[in-house]
């Protein structure tokens, strides 16, 4: 794949959809959705791309996304600065990102708590750190240069992890709170991943939302899990992103919108992708929560 940077030149005309994402519903674009999208135009609030499948100049899924964004507000997701690893971010990756978010001025860019890289060597996943003061400082410096870089607020969201670190001088939630409060970022929230966690570390969920800066929450994540059971029989949940979102994350949901308020959520379903027509429908779903009063959802 051709790794050449996107110039100021190839900006892509997006006259409206920027600025804050809408407090609605919307869905990962997928390329095999694209057309059905286009000829359809079903009621989303928004569309999201990972950034790392667009930092080429050209080719067909640029030309899909500029059309799909004539009608749908934009949403870019990266998953490969790697914000929480030990060395310097990768300035040439960091500048591509700089270039597609110049391109196509989208209402939101977020990024992960994870790590991915060490020295030449990239890991195709989203690792754990350990949070402690040293890490806090390095997590908030490289926000703040991608904030710098890209001109922007970024979003950063909380992680599913399986595995802790035995030593650390924060629990995770007040370590993101540290960062979002430091750093000026948001906070992208995914239910999925809070549940994720919770239920791996036999955390407290209540303990988990009390310490988030839920005031700082600009966009939700939902998606589905996997289960497996580990030798004492407890419960392993895998964020697979390859299910309906399940039934206890729909309802930690609506707790966390009792808070919040409206905010801008979006359905993820990576693998075993189903048809347009099923992650509409889920889209909806979380729509029927987004409409419902603040009150009702105390309730």
């Amino acid at each position: 794949m051709s790794t050449t940077p996107i110039g100021r030149a190839q900006r892509s005309a997006c006259p409206a959809h920027v600025g804050a994402l809408p407090a609605q519903a919307g869905i990962g674009l997928k390329p095999q959705h694209v057309a059905e999208l286009l000829a359809d135009r079903p009621s989303l609030g928004f569309v999201e791309v990972h950034a790392e499948n667009y930092l080429v100049a050209g080719g067909p899924l640029h030309r899909q996304l500029q059309a799909v964004v004539e009608h749908y507000p934009l949403s870019i997701h990266g998953v490969g600065l790697s914000i929480g690893g030990e060395q310097p971010l990768d300035s040439k990756h960091l500048s591509r990102i700089a270039g597609l978010v110049e391109r196509y001025q989208p209402a939101s860019f977020s990024e992960h708590l994870a790590w991915s890289s060490h020295g030449p060597y990239f890991f195709n996943d989203l690792l754990p750190l350990a949070y402690n003061q040293a890490a806090l400082e390095r997590v908030c410096r490289h926000i703040e240069q991608v904030q710098q870089v890209l001109g922007r607020r970024i979003l950063l969201e909380n992680p599913a992890t399986y595995v802790q670190y035995r030593e650390g001088d924060y629990p995770e939630a007040v370590f993101i709170r540290e960062v979002v409060e430091r750093s000026g970022c948001g906070l992208l929230l995914d239910v999925n991943n809070v549940y994720v966690s919770c239920v791996n570390h036999r955390w407290s969920i209540a303990d988990y939302l009390a310490d988030l800066p839920l005031a700082a929450t600009q966009e939700i994540h939902l998606a589905g899990f996997a289960e497996e059971r580990e030798p004492d029989g407890g419960r392993l949940l895998i964020d697979n992103h390859g299910a309906a979102v399940a039934d206890d994350v729909w309802q930690l949901y609506a707790q966390v919108l009792s808070h919040t308020g409206p905010v801008a959520t979006l359905i993820e379903w990576d693998n075993n992708v189903p048809s347009l027509q099923r992650l509409a429908a889920e889209a909806q779903r979380a729509e029927t929560y987004l409409k419902q009063p603040t009150q009702a959802l105390r309730a």
